[in-house]
């Protein structure tokens, strides 16, 4: 009858620009006896419905008749449609059933999504088809670097392995007080080892002064915090990553403050008159004092993160204006903002975060973090319109987690394709193309643990700080990570890797999925396996804006093709803990296998348990011959691969230990 995904009924497909036509077809029985039939369009702002006449426009066989219309939406914005038949058995409602397909069943009468976005919308192109990796500042590398006025009142720890503190101090607090001394400077010296991984953009978590380890209690968006090191330390990485190809996005928290910062001063740490200290401070009106000083609005209720009102004329200038925190650390090199709670932050002051950031470079990113599906959100009350193009370039995408995470550890595949569909039906390409799809942040279990660990359910952190994988938990999870790794980088958008991950890193909730990278000790496979990864997302042009071509998801496999003009891969998973065949079309009989096994003379691909399989075709003969997914290492790769031989040797002979960590240290 009608499938919303099928260019033969819906043409084009997904989200369309304002003032484009689509083209709807519906095919029904002709023993129906149709006399009739609309398509009914609801306005989501206004809540105005359309009503179009379909025109009886041919038969489909000998049983069934073609009725068609178009549309074309004015203005950006969401809209609902179905459909409307008179027949001789009354007027039935064609309404949404699953995977997009047209049902007069049930009595669910769900509607179609069309997303319009603004046809002069336009995202950054330097982003497509790379890859991102988030860092935490302080648990990632030292360069050893010595600081100057580093608060007294930090903790520091001495040695790098130390689990995260998670015990309440004598007041029963929760501090984050403890650092291990991560810092810019030391991001700097592992940009070639980030490099081999295929990195184009890294993500920092939030790194201006703040007095916790996390800091997203901002204390001066003004100045780096003196443990990361100076402005000039942030210069440096910015300058020396754009030498190797890479961009830096910085971590925007601009709903709320710090209560001990330069603005509020609760504490008493600064000099400066803050909005606790002061009636007549110059930022009593970014706050909203409920009966001041002591009673105020807050994040979640945390009396430490005192909610800011972003429409305030001045506050709004000190983040949005000429020469405002939003364009001065874009001049100083980074490439673009990743939006804390964005579904808190206001229509008006997005627009305006926006507008600063193209202002200073049209070519900056704009992320948000949204948990569900953006097109859709609503927030306190009101539907966000974060992704018609006047907002957001794009989003961190939680749906695709869940599905990756889901589909690996047994759930069923045809739900976890829907999630995916949904999203892409739902999303404008732009948007798409730069998703951040990440399977872990700093806000989640470490995907490792999600995947073999047992659940988290009601345990405190005691038990998540003594819990950890058996080596059988261990081996199942790594086996299920390559996998979800392998989904991760096919599907489209940007995978995201948070750091140590590929690594093997595990761990629950904060803090122990905040742990410190393991030098030295990572895991060598699992290594590889990310960096062959990222070997193939730099070679494959499908793989940067190349079509999405489901073509099997049940029976815990799951099959799907990304193809553009160039080349093309199919990617095969089983999930399960039997083996699978399945049968590909015939033009995969002679692709080559990039990851897993060719299939047979008949197609047929036998899938292991816990497996998967990529063939990658290109459409045009090579010059350099076959695919090359195996060519020489780069000199960064190189590098980095020796010293993974190294660190496996140091194990094997602990003797010379000390003389082969000199030399790591020389190269």
């Amino acid at each position: 009858m009608f499938n919303s995904r099928n260019p033969v009924f819906r043409y084009p497909t997904g989200a369309v620009a304002n003032c484009l036509p689509v083209h709807f077809k519906i095919d029904m029985p002709r023993d129906l006896r149709c006399s009739a039939a609309r398509l009914l369009v609801e306005n989501d702002s206004t809540g105005e419905t359309q009503v179009l006449d379909m025109f009886w426009c041919g038969m489909n066989g000998d049983n069934h008749e073609w009725w068609e219309c178009h549309f074309a939406a004015k203005t950006p914005g969401l809209y609902f449609y179905h459909f409307e038949v008179a027949t001789w058995r009354g007027v039935l409602n064609l309404h949404k059933g699953f995977g997009g397909e047209g049902t007069v069943m049930g009595n669910d009468c769900g509607a179609w999504q069309l997303t319009v976005y603004d046809r002069s919308f336009h995202t950054p192109e330097w982003l497509a088809g790379g890859i991102m990796y988030q860092i935490l500042p302080d648990r990632f590398f030292s360069s050893g670097k010595p600081k100057a006025d580093v608060p007294q009142d930090r903790k520091l720890h001495t040695d790098w392995s130390d689990q995260p503190e998670w015990k309440p101090n004598g007041k029963g607090e929760v501090t984050n007080s403890d650092y291990f001394g991560g810092d810019l400077a030391g991001i700097t010296e592992k940009l070639n080892y980030l490099k081999s991984l295929g990195v184009t953009c890294l993500y920092l978590n939030p790194v201006f002064e703040a007095h916790s380890n996390h800091r997203y209690n901002t204390a001066n968006y003004e100045k780096i915090d003196p443990l990361l090191g100076k402005e000039e330390d942030f210069k440096t990485l910015c300058a020396e990553a754009k030498k190797r190809g890479m961009h830096i996005l910085l971590d925007g928290v601009f709903s709320h403050t710090g209560s001990d910062s330069v603005y509020f001063n609760r504490e008493g740490r600064y000099s400066t008159q803050g909005a606790y200290n002061s009636q007549q401070s110059p930022y009593y009106a970014w706050y909203n004092f409920r009966n001041w000083p002591d009673d105020y609005e807050c994040w979640w209720n945390f009396n430490t993160l005192p909610n800011v009102t972003e429409t305030n004329p001045q506050y709004n200038a000190y983040i949005n204006g000429k020469g405002g925190i939003v364009r001065r650390w874009i001049a100083d090199g980074a490439s673009g903002w990743r939006l804390d709670v964005a579904d808190e932050l206001p229509d008006a002051f997005l627009d305006n975060l926006r507008t600063a950031v193209k202002m200073e470079n049209p070519e900056a990113l704009v992320l948000g973090e949204v948990w569900e599906d953006a097109s859709t959100k609503n927030a306190y009350g009101k539907r966000r319109k974060y992704l018609l193009g006047e907002e957001l370039d794009s989003v961190m995408n939680y749906p695709f987690r869940d599905a990756v995470l889901g589909f690996v550890k047994g759930a069923d595949p045809a739900q976890m394709m829907e999630i995916i569909l949904d999203i892409l039906e739902n999303y404008p390409p732009q948007v798409i193309r730069l998703l951040m799809n990440h399977i872990g942040t700093h806000d989640t279990e470490r995907a490792l643990t999600v995947l073999a660990g047992a659940p988290t359910e009601h345990h405190d952190r005691r038990w998540q700080s003594e819990t950890h994988l058996t080596e059988k938990q261990r081996q199942l999870g790594l086996q299920r990570l390559k996998l979800a790794a392998m989904m991760q980088y096919t599907l489209p958008g940007i995978p995201c890797i948070y750091y140590g991950d590929e690594a093997g890193m595990e761990g629950y909730k904060d803090p122990f999925n905040r742990g410190t990278y393991p030098w030295g000790h990572e895991n060598t496979d699992l290594l590889a396996w990310y960096r062959k990864l990222g070997k193939l997302r730099g070679m494959l042009s499908c793989l940067k804006e190349g079509s999405f071509v489901p073509l099997n998801a049940d029976d815990h496999t799951m099959v799907y093709i990304r193809e553009d003009s160039v080349d093309a891969i199919l990617v095969a998973m089983n999930a399960g803990g039997n083996s699978r065949t399945l049968y590909l079309p015939d033009e995969w009989r002679t692709a080559e296998p990039v990851f897993g096994e060719a299939p047979d003379r008949n197609c047929g691909l036998t899938l292991p348990p816990c497996s998967g399989t990529m063939l990658v075709r290109q459409k045009h003969p090579s010059p350099s011959g076959p695919f090359a997914l195996g060519k020489p290492e780069t000199p960064e790769e190189a590098v980095e691969s020796i010293k993974d031989k190294i660190m496996e040797n140091m194990e094997q002979e602990p003797k010379i230990k000390n003389e082969l960590l000199d030399f790591l240290k020389n190269i």
